[in-house]
């Protein structure tokens, strides 16, 4: 029995791989060509000053863009959707392509009313008016009239007393005092203790009894 034969090997041809000498020449040329493409770009773009890639030839601007409001989004119970605030005015240096950035101006809101303290005190309310007809206090016509001091009578002094009652719901004096004397003392004394011992007729308020307090003047002349 026969041992087969390997199989040749195959030698790598690297020559026939390369190019040709006219193909070595179109390469370079290509090369060439596009170095210089690239060169004349470039020195163009550093000519102008502006930068290496610009579209169009568009100076960069630090403006922010201007956008419409969109519309308020409608309700979901389907009703109709509120109308936009109107868009309030900007001054024009602050308009877009202006030489300022746009601001917005808001109306300054009205300051809130002022409130009430808890602790602040309850103003203070005026006293109610009695209800009803008012009668103030009355001597009777019963009553003695104060006796003329004889001293003072034949020295001829006289004058007006003025005597301050306070008259009590059943018409009796519960306190008098000389609010305005005479200038003399006789007639003074005279005056009180007469009118400590009147009756009144008691004032009334609505129709019913009520305290009260009075001025009675009483007048000592020596000629009647």
């Amino acid at each position: 029995m026969s041992t087969p034969s390997p199989a040749p090997r195959r030698s790598l041809n690297l020559a026939a791989w390369l190019p040709s000498g006219k193909a070595w020449l179109w390469v370079a040329g290509a090369f060439a060509i596009g170095l210089a493409l690239f060169a004349w770009v470039w020195q163009s773009n550093r000519g102008s000053g502006d930068g290496f890639y610009r579209a169009q030839g568009t100076p960069p601007t630090s403006e922010q863009p201007f956008y419409a409001p969109l519309p308020a989004p409608a309700p979901a119970d389907g009703s109709a959707a509120p109308a936009p605030a109107p868009q309030q005015q900007l001054p024009e240096a602050a308009q877009p392509g202006g030489d300022e950035r746009p601001q917005l101006v808001e109306n300054p809101s009205p300051p809130p009313p002022p409130q009430a303290s808890p602790n602040a005190p309850a103003p203070a309310q005026a006293p109610a008016a009695p209800t009803g007809a008012y009668v103030a206090a009355a001597p009777l016509s019963a009553n003695r009239a104060p006796q003329y001091p004889p001293a003072s009578l034949r020295r001829g002094e006289g004058g007006t007393v003025r005597v301050q009652v306070r008259v009590g719901e059943q018409g009796e004096v519960e306190d008098a005092e000389v609010v305005q004397g005479s200038g003399v003392r006789a007639l003074d004394r005279a005056a009180l203790g007469a009118v400590r011992a009147w009756r009144f007729r008691p004032a009334t308020r609505g129709g019913r009894p009520a305290a009260d307090t009075v001025i009675v003047p009483i007048t000592f002349n020596p000629n009647q």
